[in-house]
């Protein structure tokens, strides 16, 4: 179940929501947490056994870790969990990556593994393990409420695709929350927009990118609008369902932290990696970076940190040799900016700043988006300039004329300019009144206009499942 589809718009959402408003504040977790375990188990009933394996274990390897005083004595219960947790994550996500591989390399007659991805495995894995290591570090208190830690870890709006959220930011609302109208008008409003940015442009975004790969006349001009497509659709599938999240969470009494703020505005690759996807950076920094030295001790170690945090986060997006080259990408681009010219992109005017990070995320993610490692290296050659191919073609100009415009709102909306000029009309004394009469069935037109897009076709692909 996806939160951009039918079922969820106009079953699941409403039924819950009804009853979750209904009943008095002490039953309201369980109703989140037998909602949440429907939702999951809804469109992947084998792997929620596994789910509540992964919730148990880190509910029971946290209260053995709070009770030891000893400090090497509670890293053992803490060591089991995270060994737990990783077994489960590496078994059903990288396995079979490692198999083939090894299998490629060798040439022995290994037998093929099949082994199917838990949707979500990567967002519940990474958030027991913060936990659990909090615990183990004494800045958060070990849950002692089964009921409230399995509500935490299982929580349908952040379940699927994250914000990663550390129980640090809901111990306090896992007990007790007030659900305001005003906070819950204010969920609906980025659920709504949310769902505005998935299905009026991110599935208009990719379907522009699959008549690329479909294509037979590609050119120069065709692969620089497929990399700044794929970008955006990316940008906007991604920070949508966020926004979607965000929203549901408001909606139930929690507050999610933020997940994306403006990426593509950013003047250097390190401030892109501050602006997107911001809890899982937050999450390897903390949780890899940090305990690994950081940059404190020398440069040397400071770049094999660096080197590890980000093969790490390539292979979080993904099994495959595609996602290592995109981490590793990162890692040098970093690595660039921290040695040599990263002190240079300050004093550049900020226009100019854009152009630097903007060629080298897009080049990115044509590499994050290859089937393979050579297909990603294909891409990257024709990209730039090198597959032969002529700058453009009439097929070229005919797909621009066709998404010209979805593409330049793609890029304005990427931007704060709407969201500015929302808010000085929303100041204004006659606009703001106006704006308040209207913002309701503004909301009401987005989600019918969504609605039919959603019944008029069967197009609704969501990136991060594979995730």
């Amino acid at each position: 179940m996806v939160f951009s589809g039918i079922p969820f718009l106009y079953y699941f959402l409403p039924a819950v929501l009804i009853l979750y408003y209904l009943v008095p504040a002490r039953g309201k977790n369980p109703v989140l947490l037998a909602a949440s375990l429907f939702f999951y188990g809804y469109g992947e009933p084998r792997f929620l056994l596994l789910m509540l394996m992964a919730i148990l274990q880190g509910y029971g390897f946290a209260l053995l870790t709070e009770r030891q005083r000893d400090r090497r004595r509670r890293r053992i219960p803490a060591v089991l969990s995270a060994v737990l947790s990783m077994g489960i994550l590496f078994w059903f996500k990288y396995a079979e990556f490692f198999a083939d591989s090894f299998r490629a390399a060798s040439g022995l007659p290994l037998p093929v593994l099949r082994i199917a991805l838990p949707v979500g495995v990567s967002f519940y894995t990474f958030q027991i393990l913060s936990y659990t290591a909090d615990v183990y570090r004494g800045t958060c208190p070990a849950e002692k409420n089964l009921l409230d830690f399995a509500c935490y870890v299982s929580m349908f709006p952040q379940l699927i695709a994250g914000p990663i959220v550390r129980y640090t930011d809901l111990a306090r609302e896992m007990k007790g929350r007030s659900l305001q109208a005003e906070k819950i008008y204010e969920g609906l409003r980025r659920f709504l927009a949310g769902l505005g940015k998935k299905v009026l442009l991110a599935n208009q975004l990719y379907s522009l990118c699959e008549l690329f790969r479909q294509s037979e006349e590609k050119s120069l001009l065709f692969y620089w609008i497929y990399a700044v497509a794929f970008s955006l659709y990316v940008y906007y599938d991604f920070s949508g369902y966020s926004d979607m999240a965000i929203g549901l969470g408001k909606m139930l009494g929690f507050t999610f932290p933020e997940n994306f703020r403006y990426p593509f505005l950013s003047r250097s690759a390190s401030e892109f990696w501050r602006r997107w996807h911001m809890t899982l950076g937050g999450w390897f920094r903390d949780y890899v970076y940090i305990p690994l030295g950081g940059s404190r001790r020398g440069t040397l170690r400071w770049l094999r940190n660096l080197l590890i945090v980000w093969l790490l986060t390539g292979l979080w997006h993904g099994a495959a040799w595609n996602f290592l080259l995109w981490g590793l990408f990162f890692a040098v681009l970093l690595a660039g900016e921290g040695l040599w010219y990263g002190k240079y992109l300050r004093r550049i005017p900020l226009w100019g700043a854009w152009i630097y990070p903007f060629f080298f995320i897009t080049v990115s993610f044509v590499i994050f988006n290859g089937s393979s490692a050579a297909e990603a290296l294909r891409d990257l050659c024709c990209l730039l300039g090198g597959g032969g191919l002529p700058i453009t073609t009439a097929e070229t100009v005919y797909y621009l004329r066709s998404f010209g415009i979805l593409l330049l709102l793609g890029v304005l909306g990427s931007t704060p300019l709407a969201k500015n000029l929302y808010d000085k009309l929303r100041s204004g004394k006659k606009t703001g009144r106006i704006l308040a009469a209207l913002e309701p069935l503004l909301l009401a037109g987005l989600l019918l206009v969504c609605t039919a897009y959603l019944v008029d076709g069967s197009f609704n692909p969501f990136l991060y499942f594979r995730f």
